[in-house]
């Protein structure tokens, strides 16, 4: 009957300790728990898992002991009993650990107990041939002698089941490492790429541009980024978030006015499970992924009026609510907006909150359009040419008339439409120089067309002057000489027709 017992006990146990181990990924809690049911269920006490780490192993986890009596437990290899089971990855068992030299109670745990009324039982955490750890425990008896074989048994399969979380910890850890690493990395290549020195630009206004970005990167305000569309808002937000303290932090970008508004404070702020039809589990929003770091939000100027007041509660209050959700969550999130839109005529239609203005607008950067930093145009154009020429795997150049077509565009999409059309000529390219034919048609026919309109301009007068001399000339012919009805005849006053003889000096042809 008691044999029973002890076997229900140790199928208990171990059902136990199976749910222990895979119940989360923090190791030394799971281990913990482990060691306490050894206690509770099978009267092993002060269990301990040491795992070794090079030539050296160390308690991790126990039971019955304080954290002081923990950090003591570190073994060389082949130093005492733990040491000698790592070392050798056979177990041990002591009978009575007064009667052993080689215990060394290291940790000093076994002070009030008499040392003859303890039994040392060491198992290796062996995973295939290779040695882990080890699991050793107390045993408590009496006077009597007793067998341990049932309780290493029980101890070996315990240290099995340890050994595959272990091993599993272990290459989830090397992952992890690897991802970190392979994540800083990433960071430092962003951050080398989105550096203000790989940020083309030698003109006037993009030099305030820069320096307004050095003043403002290390510091926590706000910053509103204005400019029209193409401007390259989301390159100089970027430069922002690397050139602060928050580079280690996410930079998450957003755009107010690609979402419907019907999806937008879920995008946002995050839902909870079941807060409407389709949130299958509950999902954090951008500003949630954003703490630490920087949330930039493209198009603020689109952002729904309804809307508003939540997003001036992140900048000032620092909390929110998820869709479908009570509790409230704090962040430490900066705020970069950038717009083309005119947010003052919005604020005055009513269209954009007033405070929420003044709140984004701490620190106003605008970006100038292409056509207003035209000394910039041929370095970029050199810039794309050599991505896209790499991208490619071809060698094309732009020969100087062709260059000046572009120089003398208007660029109304701005930097995007420049990138993009280089990309196109390189593309497109049968031969290795782009010439004005190779051009896209709106930009010839634009250039043409303000070419021409300037000569236009200039003949106009001339043009004009020619044809009333004509006029006149022909009207005098007609009657003789008679100055007025010369006049009638071209349904001016005399006068007037007396005063253009006298400036075009016809009077000598009359």
């Amino acid at each position: 009957m008691k044999r029973d017992y002890n076997k229900a006990l140790e199928i208990t146990a171990l059902y136990e300790i199976s749910k222990l181990l895979g119940s989360s990924l923090n190791l030394k809690s799971n281990l913990r728990g482990v060691m306490r049911v050894l206690s509770e269920y099978l009267d092993m006490k002060r269990g301990t898992v040491a795992l070794r780490s090079n030539s050296e192993v160390s308690i991790v986890a126990a039971h019955g002991m304080t954290e002081e009596e923990i950090k003591k437990g570190r073994y060389r290899l082949g130093e005492g009993i733990i040491g000698r089971v790592a070392k050798l990855g056979s177990p041990i068992v002591i009978p009575s650990i007064g009667d052993e030299p080689l215990f060394l109670n290291k940790t000093g745990a076994r002070k009030i107990i008499k040392k003859e009324n303890i039994a040392f039982l060491c198992v290796p955490i062996k995973f295939k041939h290779e040695t882990l750890g080890v699991l050793s425990v107390d045993r408590l008896f009496g006077s009597k002698v007793i067998s341990f074989e049932e309780d290493l048994r029980l101890l070996k399969i315990i240290a099995s089941l340890i050994a595959q979380t272990v091993k599993l910890h272990i290459e989830i850890e090397k992952e992890r490492e690897a991802f970190l690493e392979e994540k800083e990395n990433l960071r430092q290549q962003l951050k080398g790429k989105y550096k203000l020195e790989n940020i083309i630009g030698q003109s006037d206004r993009m030099q305030e541009v820069f320096g307004a970005v050095h003043s403002v990167a290390p510091s926590r305000a706000n910053v509103l980024l204005r400019g029209e569309s193409g401007t390259g808002k989301e390159l100089i937000a970027k430069a922002i978030h690397y050139m602060s303290p928050r580079a280690k932090g996410s930079f998450i970008k957003f755009n107010c006015a690609s979402i419907p508004e019907g999806l937008l404070e879920s995008e946002l702020f995050g839902h909870e499970k079941g807060a409407f039809t389709g949130a299958m589990a509950m999902r954090k929003g951008r500003f949630e992924l954003a703490d630490g770091g920087t949330i930039f939000l493209d198009e603020i100027g689109d952002l729904p009026l309804a809307l508003q007041p939540k997003i001036l509660r992140v900048l000032q209050e620092k909390e929110f609510e998820r869709v479908g959700g009570e509790k409230t969550t704090k962040v430490d999130v900066r705020l970069i907006a950038a717009t083309s839109r005119n947010l003052e005529d919005l604020v005055s239609e009513g269209k954009f909150r007033e405070d929420l203005y003044y709140r984004l607008n701490v620190v106003p950067v605008f970006l100038p359009p292409l056509r207003e930093k035209i000394e910039d145009i041929s370095l970029l154009s050199e810039y794309f040419l050599k991505k896209y020429n790499e991208e490619n795997q071809k060698s094309v150049s732009i020969a100087s008339d062709a260059l000046n077509t572009l120089i003398n565009y208007d660029w109304p999409g701005n930097v995007r439409e420049l990138e993009n059309t280089i990309e196109r000529l390189v593309v497109m390219s049968h031969g290795k120089v782009i010439t004005p034919p190779d051009l896209p048609f709106n930009i010839r026919d634009h250039t043409l067309k303000a070419k021409y309109a300037s000569q236009i301009k200039d003949a106009l007068p001339s043009t004009i002057v020619d044809i009333e001399k004509t006029k006149i000339l022909d009207a005098i012919k007609k009657t003789g000489g008679n100055q007025a009805k010369a006049a009638r005849l071209l349904c001016i006053t005399p006068r007037q027709i007396g005063y253009k003889i006298k400036k075009y000096d016809l009077s000598t042809l009359k």
